[in-house]
């Protein structure tokens, strides 16, 4: 009985989390194939015949194709501030962790203060509009990257701590610079933790919806999570086309996080015992 019960109790938080995540997929999903009449309903029930396909192809033509040039806008910001997080991310990580100087205590302030202020948006819209990259992709990129960086500091510091600094004086030795040593020999060793980084940064940037509605307004450079926005100010009362959008957003980060989940934890439990 007693080896029962983690079981039972493991058993039933695997069902209260899947029902967490499948009641509103659910919901999506069915309002997303109800016609415009009865998706005015919000309510949880069959549709009155099968309109996904229909609602899928409204949503994808309104505002002459806007969400395909949606999807390319958003793709191309989550490439270009994942890849920056990454080399950025992990070459600070490499100086903080293996050159010890006066200004580390200060530099790992400025690395949590990150992670705990919240961001001035006022402030932070002045110094675009000064650098002249206020809504523009090239903007939005540059405040992805630093409101992401202090996360990825501190994961690739973590896992940095604990290679060997041997490594290190044996690639010195054979007469590699700091950057060779860096790129040849500790970039490759990260392999777990930049997929770890690499499946959360892109999560969290492709979902993102306040940032690109703070400093990329406008419908010059949409995002995809802002053609939600649009949407329901252009079809207030038709439900079915909104959810059909969310459906359409929601799908891409589904598919990476069931295929690279096993990633993830492989690359927190890394760093986590080897810390």
């Amino acid at each position: 009985m007693r080896n029962a019960r983690p079981a039972l109790v493991g058993g039933a938080a695997i069902v209260v989390s899947a029902v967490f995540f499948l009641v509103p997929f659910a919901f999506i999903f069915l309002t997303a194939s109800m016609n415009t009449v009865q998706s005015g309903d919000l309510s949880f029930a069959l549709p009155h015949g099968f309109h996904l396909i229909d609602n899928l192809k409204s949503v994808v033509q309104a505002r002459d194709y806007m969400i395909l040039t949606a999807f390319v806008d958003s793709i191309v910001v989550t490439v270009v501030s994942v890849t920056a997080l990454v080399i950025l991310g992990a070459m600070v990580a490499f100086v903080l962790q293996r050159r010890a100087s006066r200004l580390n205590p200060a530099i790992n302030l400025l690395v949590l203060a990150g992670l705990i202020v919240p961001p001035a948006v006022v402030p932070t819209i002045w110094v675009l509009q000064k650098a002249h990259v206020f809504k523009t992709l090239e903007g939005l990129m540059l405040i992805e990257i630093a409101y992401g960086l202090p996360f990825c500091v501190l994961l690739f510091r973590a896992f940095i701590a604990t290679i060997p600094r041997e490594l290190d004086e044996a690639a010195m030795i054979d007469g590699a610079g700091p950057l060779r040593i860096f790129f040849q020999i500790i970039f490759p060793v990260l392999r777990s933790v930049i997929v770890t980084v690499v499946v959360l940064q892109t999560v969290f940037i492709y979902n993102d919806f306040q940032n690109p509605l703070y400093f990329l307004p406008g419908d010059d450079h949409p995002t995809v999570q802002l053609t939600l926005f649009n949407f329901q100010s252009q079809f207030t009362t038709q439900y079915n086309l909104l959810f059909a959008d969310i459906l359409l957003v929601t799908i891409p980060p589904l598919i990476l996080f069931v295929f690279l989940n096993r990633k993830i934890v492989e690359g927190m439990a890394a760093g986590a015992v080897k810390g």
